[in-house]
């Protein structure tokens, strides 16, 4: 590979990054172009002063012995002109770091909004293989990016262009040779320190930035499970493997600052050489009198400004490749295909009875050759109750999931109703359908407001209401804040069986046409399982139902049974039907359940 192709592929996330930000700047267009317009007048003061610095010089210089009032006036036009030139750039650097505020904060919101409409959006698969702590590293540590890019593009870039440009145009028309010393060495140094932390720095900081992420996530997967951490008194083994993430981090990070350093040490060379080259120039211009001491002051004065811009140009390239590095994982985030995602001109579906069909439906997980389902045909019924069974990766969650469109079929359709899902809006499809999970999750909010997650705007009597269908009012009006209580990070400070209480009310409230139940019961004590039943069977009155079983002996009262085995459904009927069958699976499942005892 060329070392241009090298280059060019490692300025790729600079032209993505910048993009995405000149994309966001194109919305707020009125402000970016007045604090430009200051910035512009800001420097431009920092550029012509050196000019009445020489003129204050020649004004008291010995030439002017004989003539004192005419220096002291040329002095005193010379002092006016500096100050009115410093309070222009008093002015104007107040009022374009007032733009830049402005313009700063409501890109960073609108990213923030962007970023966290996406990831809400993506699809299952995507948040199944992503840490959620690497999802939250991403987005704040790219959101406070922006700050340091616009700062970096507005307020430091674009007023160095137009010292170094204004003052060697200024010099090189006094004099030629300075203006091209000035202009060579200028180009040379913006082309090392592009150069150095483009293809130099810039690897190193992307990988520093990658187990950075990693490390966000390897700390919230072990604090997010600290409780089966401590149930196997595993901590120092979690302290160890933190370490080795944290190790990589370090030694990433630490190369990294090297080659930062580096890069600094060798922009701090090619400034002395610069500077030797104009002084020694300048010196050679008075000597030959082609240069009067203000005009020594002047080139020194001058000069001094340009390197100051050029040293901090070093400064601003650097911060240009952090905040483009920082940046890439959001950016990634906002490239990155939704995965499941409304066709043009979805609208919403409006499901009243609740007959689920498929048809011919054919899928498979990305990264399968096999598919799960090759030309799956059942048909449940408006008002239907029935259970799925089969073992594990039978396909029994992967029916519901796609009745929920949480996936996409790859061949075939599903209908409610007679309407195909994937031609609605899956807002509204999924509000129609209630979901009680095997383990539900609930937000670190009050019970009151997770209960009334599916229907926020139910009143407080609606929520008590729901409550009390689900027994659960019971408990949360022993608690000191009742239905205020917060419940912990995903209701951690609730039992599971308050937990699956507190879903079930949730699922009565939404009150929706089709339910989803992940048996609840199975890991309860005999209580809880009493009352979640109880509840259970209430909840799924007048609604088509389907039950996820993993106890059979709960879901032997269901009119209609159906049994899974690797994406075939290989079994359809009731209890006492399927227990008749000699060799049936359903029968051998039932047998191991119960111990032997078998019930025609």
């Amino acid at each position: 590979m060329s070392l241009f192709t090298q280059f060019h592929e490692r300025a790729r996330p600079f032209r993505a990054v910048l993009g995405f930000t000149f994309g966001h700047w194109a919305r707020h267009r009125p402000l970016v172009a007045a604090i430009i317009a200051g910035v512009l007048v800001m420097t431009m003061a920092d550029v012509l002063l050196p000019i009445y610095a020489g003129r204050l010089i020649d004004a008291v210089a010995p030439g002017f012995a004989g003539n004192r009032d005419i220096a002291l006036d040329e002095a005193v036009w010379a002092l006016a002109a500096m100050i009115g030139l410093g309070l222009l750039m008093m002015v104007m650097r107040h009022l374009a770091f007032v733009g830049i505020c402005h313009l700063t904060v409501n890109v960073m919101t609108r990213v923030a909004h962007q970023a966290f409409w996406r990831v809400q959006r993506f699809a299952s698969e995507w948040h199944a293989n992503t840490f959620s702590g690497s999802i939250v590293r991403k987005v704040t540590r790219g959101m406070w990016a922006i700050d340091l890019l616009n700062d970096t593009l507005l307020i430091a870039f674009l007023p160095s262009l137009i010292v170094l440009l204004g003052s060697t145009a200024l010099l090189g028309w006094r004099w030629p040779l300075m203006g091209l010393v000035i202009f060579v060495g200028t180009v040379a140094f913006v082309a090392l320190a592009a150069t150095m932390s483009i293809g130099y720095v810039g690897p190193a900081a992307r990988l520093s930035n990658l187990w950075d992420t990693r490390m966000g996530g390897a700390l919230a997967d072990a604090i997010s499970c600290n409780a089966v951490v401590k149930a196997f008194g595993a901590e120092t083994r979690e302290d160890a493997r933190l370490a080795r993430v944290v190790d990589k981090w370090r030694k990433r990070s630490y190369r990294t600052w090297v080659r930062g350093t580096t890069n600094g040490s060798a922009q701090i060379s090619a400034l002395l050489l610069l500077r030797t080259a104009v002084i020694g120039l300048v010196l050679w211009l008075w000597w030959h009198g082609e240069a009067t001491p203000g005009d020594v002051a002047y080139v020194l004065t001058a000069y001094f400004i340009i390197q100051g811009y050029l040293r901090d140009i070093g400064w601003h390239i650097r911060d240009l490749q952090k905040s483009v590095n920082d940046m890439e994982e959001l950016v990634a985030i906002h490239d990155e295909g939704l995965g499941i995602e409304d066709k043009p001109g979805a609208q919403p579906i409006a499901i009243r009875q609740g007959r689920i069909e498929f048809q011919d439906v054919r899928f498979h997980y990305r990264g399968h050759q096999t598919p799960l389902y090759d030309g799956l045909n059942v048909t449940i019924g408006a008002g239907e109750k029935v259970g799925l069974v089969g073992l594990s990766g039978s396909g029994k969650t992967t029916f519901v999931k796609l009745i929920q469109r949480l996936h996409d079929v790859n061949g075939g359709r599903i209908l409610i109703d007679g309407q195909d899902v994937s031609s609605c809006t899956q807002a509204s499809l999924r509000a129609q359908i209630a979901i009680v999970p095997q383990e539900p999750i609930l937000f670190h909010r009050s019970l009151a407001e997770n209960i009334a997650y599916g229907r926020p705007q139910a009143s407080m009597a609606e929520i008590e209401q729901a409550a009390r269908l689900a027994n659960a009012h019971d408990f949360i009006a022993h608690l000191p804040k009742g239905y205020g209580t917060l419940v912990g990070e995903r209701g951690i400070k609730l039992s599971g069986g308050e937990r699956q209480r507190v879903a079930l009310a949730r699922a009565f409230l939404a009150d929706a046409p089709i339910l989803i139940l992940d048996e609840a019961t199975s890991s309860l004590d005999s209580e809880s399982e009493a009352l979640i039943q109880e509840a259970t069977e209430r909840l799924m009155q007048g609604r088509t139902t389907i039950v996820i079983a993993h106890r059979l002996s709960t879901v032997r009262q269901l009119k209609r049974l159906i049994i899974f085995d690797k994406g075939r459904i290989i079994e359809d009927g009731d209890h006492g039907a399927l227990i008749t069958r000699e060799a049936g699976t359903y029968r051998r499942l039932f047998q191991r359940q119960v111990g032997g005892l078998v019930e025609a």
